[in-house]
């Protein structure tokens, strides 16, 4: 797994890169979210082809969990990909109320976060 850092003014932000996933499990949320927030950032943005299926899977109740991990860190979790073949209403209606917050947001791509996340100068 690889780091992109972007920075603007006093934030920091990481942007993940690996091929095949790396979050699995509220283990891996945790492990993810702790190293960052130790590492000094304060938002992550995870690419949706980098984190397992079952993830996106309401039931599982993985997605609540991790999202939780985060906001123990108080650390932004920004997901993006191509999210228009989901069938899940339920996952559609928390990807809607997720993005009016700043907790959890989900974003097209990573140019599309950044925007979101870095304040307007």
């Amino acid at each position: 797994m690889d780091i992109i850092e972007h920075a603007s003014g006093n934030m920091r932000i990481a942007e993940l890169a690996a091929d095949g996933f790396i979050l699995t499990s509220i283990e891996d949320g945790t492990d993810i979210a702790g190293n960052l927030n130790y590492q000094g950032y304060d938002a992550v943005i995870i690419d949706k082809e980098n984190i397992a299926p079952q993830f996106f899977d309401l039931s599982t109740r993985l997605l609540g969990e991790v999202a939780q991990k985060f906001s123990n860190f108080r650390m932004r979790l920004c997901i993006v990909g191509d999210f228009n073949e989901l069938q899940s209403i339920s996952l559609r209606d928390y990807m809607i109320e997720s993005n009016k917050g700043n907790h959890v947001n989900f974003f097209t791509d990573s140019i599309t976060a950044l925007q979101n996340i870095i304040p307007a100068q």
